[in-house]
């Protein structure tokens, strides 16, 4: 676990600097290649006359392209003006180190931590999104009330479909650093509880439990996240109910980094954490139990 941590401080500078944004902007223009022409990339490359080169690092958010190579790279592939303006106004913003989403605007999200190699998550409220089963994630919109009806099966489709990422042969190292708050909060009911509690028992990754009695040392406010990449500069995020922050700032990330090594030097280790998540589980069962019982 330390060891991964320490890692970090020697990714800052890679000669990559692709942001989580630039990749997804560059494999949306991928997309619009694929789907509104014929043209391979070295096709496409030789009637602008670029060396295919270029079109692969653009396509992978390698580098920031003009905004004319942009305009001519859409207008090939045939999109109106309005298409082009709007994706300009995008890109304008794809290498920036601090970048900002709404929180509904998911694919950035979704692709940076698919493609991680490891990744450390804390949560002080609820328990990991990728670990989440389907009824918890429904109950956890549901209970606070923030997204409108029609879209909170949209949101639990989403949450859901990211959880697959665990079950992957080649899924990152993922590390979640868990506050005992969010064990404890009662989401949807002792048998959504039973269930999701035995969800985190699962194998493919490693909890940490924050104890409440380490007081304000394992309290903080914000989701955080870091993902470690293989051959790419590694990038902290945080989320709340308005916003997705992403970061690839050097210092940004340390000061992530020093979050998580504090967490990791006063959390219980793997085992006495999968011994307490197995007896709320035991405890949620009981209580379920006596649900029926009166029923």
């Amino acid at each position: 676990m330390l060891f991964s941590l320490h890692r970090l401080t020697s990714i800052f500078m890679n000669g990559d600097p692709s942001t989580p944004y630039s990749r997804d902007l560059g494999d949306e223009l991928r997309q619009t290649r694929e789907q509104w022409t014929t043209f391979r990339a070295r096709k496409i490359a030789k009637m602008l006359g670029w060396d295919p080169g270029k079109v692969s690092n653009i396509e992978h958010g390698k580098v920031r392209a003009s905004e004319i190579d942009i305009v001519q790279f859409l207008g090939r592939c045939g999109r109106s003006q309005e298409f082009i303006t709007d994706f300009l106004t995008r890109y304008r913003s794809a290498f920036d180190l601090y970048f900002v989403q709404a929180p509904d605007k998911l694919r950035t999200l979704s692709m940076a931590e698919s493609s991680a190699e490891s990744l450390f998550t804390y949560n002080l409220a609820h328990l990991p999104g990728l670990s989440q089963s389907k009824e918890y994630t429904q109950a956890v919109y549901e209970d606070r009330a923030v997204l409108p009806p029609d879209k909170i099966e949209a949101a639990v489709r989403f949450r859901s479909e990211r959880t697959t990422l665990l079950r992957r042969h080649d899924r990152p190292l993922c590390t979640f650093f868990i506050h005992e708050n969010a064990l404890r909060l009662n989401v949807g009911g002792p048998e959504v509880m039973e269930d999701q509690l035995m969800r985190l028992l699962f194998n493919t990754h490693s909890i940490r439990v924050v104890r409440a009695a380490s007081g304000a040392a394992g309290v903080y406010l914000a989701e955080y996240v870091l993902w470690n990449f293989e051959k790419r500069s590694t990038v902290a995020y945080a989320e709340s109910e308005i916003a997705q922050v992403f970061v690839q700032d050097p210092s940004g990330v340390k000061d992530c980094k020093k979050i998580f090594e504090r967490l990791d030097s006063i959390a219980l280790s793997e085992e006495q954490s999968r011994a307490m998540v197995a007896d709320l589980a035991s405890r949620a069962r009981e209580d379920h139990g006596r649900q029926l019982s009166l029923t």
